[in-house]
């Protein structure tokens, strides 16, 4: 039991450190070009939830991009209206991973962990090298899951795990739990990643994968609520504003949750539970985005009246000041 669950640990740590290096090296690869998309794309509410959404894709991490959101809008280059819409498009974004997770594709980890290896070994240039590294994180993130899913096979036989997962049936307790969960690591994506790999092992069931999901969701608002401490105003409205659209949607699909997995079951056909899951996961979160943009301008107004600018916001000015 004990080798099992640090296997289990070990597959975790490895799928966490891949995750995050991952997003630093992205970020260190593409510059400064994630605040330039964001100034540059985020002309209307419309704009700004598309560039959220290719900038989550592309950096794999929602947390990342809302954060950076808020340091943009911190120093006054982003409106709240406009970062309102990055967060919701950041929703969208994040589930890519999910679809990535839920294909059968760990088993060939190795390859990119090979095929970088070599990269880095054969090439000088700085720019091969860092893609090779890209391909060793991938590698290793594919190699954590597999790891994670190997030591499930046993673990789900035991009593007190078999309990445990039984208990996730239960939207409420497997949604605290998944939000409880993604609090302790700091990652919904590794979240939800568990989650896919214990419904496709069956040692988790789609209702439980689906509250576990929905807990993830809320969370990864712990991170970007930390990221607003000692910030401006419209900072900490749009980590309010992440918190309370997320809350939001969990609540109303935790009132509707039969239909929203009879809808889900509807939609993806006869396809395995693993990918139902991903499905739902990004199902979610676009009616998500498609229900509450039209009750954007009222968020912004409440939270205006709740916490009123102490100073006249002038974007204009503050471009010019720093240009």
């Amino acid at each position: 039991m004990s080798e099992i669950v640090l296997t289990l640990l070990g597959g975790l740590v490895l799928f966490l450190y891949a995750i995050t290096n991952l997003s630093d090296l992205i970020k260190k690869v593409t510059e400064a070009k994630p605040k330039k998309w964001l100034l540059r794309f985020t002309k209307n509410l419309f704009t700004a939830i598309l560039t959220g959404t290719v900038i989550t894709i592309i950096l794999d991490s929602s947390s990342v991009v809302i954060i950076l959101t808020i340091v943009l809008v911190n120093a006054g280059l982003l409106t709240f209206r406009e970062a309102m819409g990055i967060v919701m498009g950041a929703n969208i974004g994040t589930t890519i991973s999910s679809q990535i997770i839920a294909l059968d594709i760990t088993k060939y980890s190795p390859i990119f962990l090979v095929i970088g290896m070599v990269m880095i070994l054969l090439y000088s240039k700085e720019k091969m090298k860092q893609t090779g590294r890209l391909l060793i994180y991938f590698g290793m993130l594919f190699f954590g899951l597999f790891i994670m899913e190997t030591a499930i096979t046993p673990l789900k036989s035991e009593p007190i795990f078999e309990q445990w997962m039984h208990a996730m049936d239960n939207p409420i307790k497997g949604t605290l739990t998944g939000a409880l969960v993604t609090v302790i690591i700091q990652s919904s994506s590794a979240t939800v990643g568990m989650a896919i790999i214990l419904v496709k092992k069956g040692a988790l069931s789609l209702i439980g994968g689906i509250a576990v999901m929905l807990g993830a969701e809320l969370g990864t608002c712990s991170d970007t609520l930390m990221a607003t401490i000692k910030g401006s105003r419209q900072g900490i409205k749009t980590g309010i504003f992440h918190l309370v659209f997320n809350l939001m949607s969990i609540l109303l699909c935790l009132a509707l949750f039969d239909y929203f997995v009879d809808f889900v079951k509807y939609i993806s056909g006869t396809i395995a539970f693993e990918k139902i899951l991903a499905n739902a996961h990004f199902i979610f979160n676009v009616l998500g985005v498609l229900l509450f943009v039209w009750f954007v301008p009222f968020f912004e107004k409440a939270l205006n009246y709740f916490l009123p600018e102490k100073t006249e916001f002038n974007r204009e000015k503050i471009i010019k000041t720093i240009t």
